[in-house]
């Protein structure tokens, strides 16, 4: 089996527990995204406005190197994108945490990067976005339940309107992804990260579409 799937939700959404799903069951190798090993994660959070732009860089890096070797390779699943990239800088950048010049060079750094895909990888795009959506209630309950300290609203109450916020902007994100197919999983009505049944039927619901698509 060749096939690349990328997987897309919020914070908390349940997307590294679906990535490693996914790549069990599809015998694929799973990415994941740098976020325990991230030195700049950290520092975001207890000064936004300093480290917006250099923690976006950060990710911007990582997601590119990932998506050009599972695109090259060609039987991978991968925790979020560099598709989805942009969605969190510019929402910090309209919050005041990014310089115009500083969106201006990452706009044209993001543009060069998946100008670059299109032009040198085997592969030019996924086989299937799966994204989960969920609650905003869905998503601190489990931001509280994965426990990293600079992520919880007990750390800074701020937080919260910058968790509402983002979990809004999914919507639309997903509304107009249109890099491949793509396929919605509702988060709150599926707990296939504790839940065997809810588990088996997400999975059901995943290879059906890429049976639909001809990839399985």
């Amino acid at each position: 089996m060749n096939i690349l799937i990328i997987t897309s939700g919020t914070i908390g959404s349940g997307k590294s527990s679906l990535t490693t799903l996914l790549s069990q069951e599809l015998g694929t190798e799973a990415f994941y995204e740098s976020v325990d090993n991230n030195p700049v994660l950290p520092l975001f959070y207890s000064d936004p406005e300093q480290y917006a732009f250099l923690l976006q860089i950060f990710f911007l890096n990582t997601r590119f190197a990932s998506i050009k070797k599972a695109l090259k390779d060609d039987n991978n699943v991968l925790d979020r994108s560099i598709y989805e990239d942009s969605l969190f800088f510019h929402m910090n950048a309209e919050m005041g945490r990014a310089t115009q010049t500083e969106v201006e060079v990452y706009d044209k750094l993001l543009e060069t990067m998946l100008n670059e895909i299109q032009l040198a990888a085997p592969k030019k795009a996924p086989d299937l976005l799966v994204h989960i959506e969920v609650s905003l209630e869905t998503m601190l309950k489990r931001i509280e339940k994965r426990g990293r300290d600079y992520e919880q609203l007990s750390h800074d109450e701020t937080l919260y309107n910058y968790y509402a916020e983002l979990n809004g902007r999914y919507v639309k994100w997903f509304e107009d992804y249109d890099y491949s197919p793509k396929i919605k999983i509702d988060g709150d009505r599926y707990d296939f990260m504790e839940n065997a049944e809810d588990r088996a039927a997400v999975l059901e619901q995943i290879k059906g579409k890429l049976q639909e698509l001809g990839r399985i």
